[in-house]
């Protein structure tokens, strides 16, 4: 499996901290979702870190057995 990891509200959102998913390319595996979580997920803000690393283009992404994807909402601060 892998894992889906949701920071800040989009884990409210997810309703879960971490979701395990089959492997395969993003585009599937966000397709399995809700559709209203897929939408928050696929924000412009929203920022992606693959096994730790940020994304600056998911196109093409294919998660493997044991990859984790986390998906980063923007920060606000005050």
């Amino acid at each position: 499996m892998a894992r889906l990891v949701f920071m800040g509200r989009l884990e409210d959102a997810a309703g879960a901290a971490e979701l395990p998913v089959e492997p395969g390319p993003v585009e599937q595996v966000l397709a399995r979702l809700d559709p209203a979580l897929a939408v928050q997920l696929l924000g412009e803000k929203v920022r992606m870190a693959l096994n730790g690393r940020l994304l600056t283009d998911v196109g093409g992404i294919v998660l493997a057995q044991g990859d984790e994807l986390a998906f980063l909402p923007p920060v606000s601060g005050g």
